[in-house]
């Protein structure tokens, strides 16, 4: 992945807004939220104006005018720049096409879920079971409701992908406690072995080789 002069998703987002035409931050905001893209990428008024202010330090958007609407505060407007047309195309291909490691929370704590007893793990997995089963409801929800209002299926894409992921991770889990509740689960009986004995992970009484990813 090549390293980028602004690296925030919502750089992203704010470059592909100005290619529809200028906008003054406030605009952006209002247009973000109204199009539901908070659901995908962290937003907040704050860095809002941080990601604007560093897009033009590097030159990929410029102030096109002030402006001021009766009595509010006056407003900039900013454009985007050549060079930030082709950083926002070449950005976006980028992450459309190269898959990435992403360090989910969930992966952080399945690799030191040892540090548990197996009861309590089985206990906590439960609990997101129901959490994700309720949170696929809602989202297959939200999907049905943009089909009734005639909107096209581009415009709930990444609902979809985010259903998928939740479906995926459903399965997994729910794999993941048959095994530990039926005892199939390799290791297992080793794992509540050290816990019973007063031990605290697995891991420690364990000689591995250092696992590494193909690249």
């Amino acid at each position: 992945m090549r390293k980028r002069k602004v690296s925030n998703p919502l750089a992203l987002a704010v470059l592909s807004l100005l290619t529809e035409k200028p906008m003054h931050p406030y605009e952006m905001s209002s247009t973000l939220r109204e199009r539901a893209k908070e659901e995908s990428i962290k937003l907040n008024f704050g860095s809002l104006y941080s990601v604007v202010e560093s897009l033009r330090r590097h030159e990929l958007i410029d102030v096109q005018e002030t402006v001021r609407e009766g009595r509010r505060p006056e407003r900039t407007v900013y454009a985007i720049t050549d060079a930030g047309r082709e950083e926002f195309v070449d950005w976006e291909s980028e992450l459309l096409s190269v898959p990435v490691k992403e360090y989910t929370q969930f992966e952080a704590a399945l690799s030191l879920v040892g540090a548990l007893p197996p009861d309590e793990v089985i206990r906590l997995l439960d609990t997101r079971r129901m959490r994700l089963t309720t949170e696929i409801v809602s989202q297959r929800a939200v999907i049905d409701e943009m089909s009734k209002q005639g909107m096209p299926y581009l415009f709930a894409v990444e609902a979809d992908y985010v259903l998928v992921l939740r479906q995926a991770e459903l399965a997994f889990v729910e794999r993941l406690l048959n095994q530990m509740r039926d005892g199939s689960l390799e290791g297992i009986d080793f794992w509540r072995e050290v816990h019973d004995n007063g031990g605290a992970n697995p891991e420690s009484g364990w000689e591995t080789t250092p696992l590494r990813r193909v690249k």
